[in-house]
């Protein structure tokens, strides 16, 4: 069972590593088809840590974008403890069908492309509002990236602005969500081991996975990804809907 978790997370990296997200969107119900869905949230989160922190150091994020996103990563971390409080209140059954539902959620984002535009007055009070959605977003279902990516592709940022908004948020949402766990008493010390122990399978799969990026065609392997999440996502709305 332990090897198998291992390939789990690291398969997950590996595929963070190539097309550059997406570890805890495929991760987290990879591991919950193994362990209890909570279990899977939990050992996640310092791997998951660890590499956005990688992705922060080699990206960086300029003064501006630091100041511009401010309020979005503070009004996110009111939202990731409310979201932790949630996750430690619900059924895993239910975990798993909001979990299933933003896996399809993200799926339909990618595959129709949708790209809303904001218009820049309303950054100002949009910013809190989307950090807030995006931390009780992550904070049941480990998935803070699919609201935080769709808005900033409605801000309309470079390339460049936006690898750097992702690294500065990303990491920090997740440090904010290792404490909050920690607070509620949901990561216990033998599951903080495995978190650990894991990070080093997900380092591994990350490695290999930054070595293969260049040699893919990145829409042909970001489709079997997305087809793969698709089915996963259905099966597991599907499995707790029926299940007694």
């Amino acid at each position: 069972m332990l090897a198998l978790v291992a390939l789990a997370t690291a398969a997950a990296a590996f595929v963070k590593g190539s097309i550059g997200f997406g570890f805890p969107t495929l991760g987290t119900p990879l591991l919950s088809l193994l362990v209890d869905v909570k279990t899977a949230f939990l050992v996640l989160i310092v791997p998951n840590v660890v590499m956005d922190g990688l992705q922060f150091v080699r990206c960086g994020a300029p003064r501006a974008t630091v100041r511009r996103m401010a309020p979005l990563v503070a009004f996110g971390a009111v939202g990731m403890v409310v979201g932790t409080h949630l996750l430690a209140a619900l059924a895993s059954r239910t975990v798993m069908l909001i979990l299933g539902g933003f896996i399809l959620l993200f799926v339909v984002l990618n595959v129709t492309r949708l790209a809303p535009r904001l218009p820049p007055r309303w950054e100002g009070w949009a910013s809190p509002v989307a950090g807030f959605v995006a931390g009780v977003v992550g904070g049941i279902t480990n998935v803070p990236g699919t609201p935080l990516v769709l808005y900033f592709h409605a801000l309309g940022l470079t390339k460049h602005e936006f690898v750097s908004a992702v690294a500065f948020t990303f990491v920090l949402y997740k440090l904010v969500q290792l404490a909050a766990v920690t607070w509620y008493g949901l990561m216990s010390g033998a599951l903080m081991v495995g978190s650990l122990l894991l990070t080093v399978a997900a380092l591994a799969g990350f490695a290999a996975g930054l070595r293969v990026q260049d040699r893919l065609e990145p829409r042909a392997f970001n489709r079997v990804v997305l087809a793969f999440l698709a089915l996963l996502g259905a099966w597991l709305v599907l499995r707790n809907l029926t299940a007694t």
